[in-house]
């Protein structure tokens, strides 16, 4: 009984030195803290404009242009230029609001197109798929500018200007959504499918049943990604619905504090600070299936 264990001793030694030594090993302990540093400035460099923007939201108009600068105010006026800001733009809660509506109408929108798309490009076999499909991924070579002009062209035609229909709707389809979809869905196997046509659902169930619940990693990311893009559409709605304050969505307002001669930075600054909390937290919440589904759109294609 003590030869095996001595035996048994012998062998798993030799395995947990060469262990030992492929982590102490001074190269990889090297490259290992310059990727730590590398991602550490990076990450700091990233977050600067951020806590610089907060920085200036508490700073009083006096400290605003002072020398050498402040990120830490003296003399914090956070919720006082909150106050000042409500004052200088008393419609400020209906941008919110506005841009809540406009995001989720095209949010929800992108979903049903998109992935109506995506499942008929995945799963239907019908001529000219693949030159359609090629087609559709065209439009993200078009510059959104290069289509502005007939755009609104159109919407003027349809009497949607000033509307909330002329936020919405053109923004209801998404070439990059649906090619993210497709993607997710390319991964499912057509077992499952084929199991629940068996039992009698029709397509239609199948893809709001079946497979996308099955793909929430990719839902969640192109979730993140649209109310992103939607939230922070500032040309689209400056050209569609900019003379209309009633339909006028956050980005607009924020320009709206910027004067001919002066600019306060410091009510700027906290109106973009209370915009931006709301894309923060959903990103908190949704970060592990963002970068699950960003991941996964590149791979499973056919």
């Amino acid at each position: 009984m003590a030869d095996a264990t001595f035996i048994n001793r012998i062998e798993i030694a030799p395995k947990a030195d060469a262990d030992t030594r492929l982590y102490r090993d001074p190269v990889e302990q090297r490259l290992r803290a310059l990727s730590y540093t590398i991602l550490i400035v990076g990450a700091f460099v990233m977050a600067l404009p951020f806590f610089w923007m907060v920085s200036t939201a508490c700073k009083a108009p006096t400290a605003l242009n002072t020398l050498p600068l402040e990120w830490i105010p003296s003399n914090p006026m956070c919720i006082e230029n909150i106050g000042f800001l409500y004052e200088r733009s008393p419609r400020f809660n209906q941008y919110l609001v506005n841009s809540a509506v406009v995001t989720i109408g095209r949010t929800l929108g992108q979903l049903i197109t998109c992935s109506l798309a995506a499942y008929g490009f995945a799963r239907f076999q019908f001529p000219g798929k693949n030159i359609l499909f090629a087609l559709t991924l065209g439009l993200l070579m078009i510059p959104f500018q290069a289509i502005l002009i007939p755009e609104y062209l159109l919407l003027r035609q349809f009497g949607w200007l000033d509307q909330f229909s002329a936020l919405i709707i053109p923004g209801t389809f998404s070439a990059f959504a649906m090619f993210l979809l497709r993607q997710a869905f390319l991964q499912i196997p057509l077992e499952l499918e084929e199991s629940a046509m068996i039992d009698g659902a029709n397509p239609l169930q199948i893809l709001w049943r079946i497979t996308l619940p099955l793909s929430q990693a990719a839902v969640a990311a192109f979730a993140v990604i649209t109310v992103q893009a939607a939230w922070n559409d500032f040309l689209f709605p400056l050209v569609a619905a900019g003379t209309n304050p009633d339909v006028r969505v956050i980005t607009l307002g924020l320009s709206l504090l910027q004067g001919e001669r002066s600019t306060p930075w410091n009510l700027l600054m906290m109106g973009s600070f209370l915009a931006t909390v709301p894309m923060l937290i959903l990103f908190v919440i949704f970060q592990r299936q963002f970068v699950e589904g960003v991941s996964m759109s590149g791979l499973g294609g056919r």
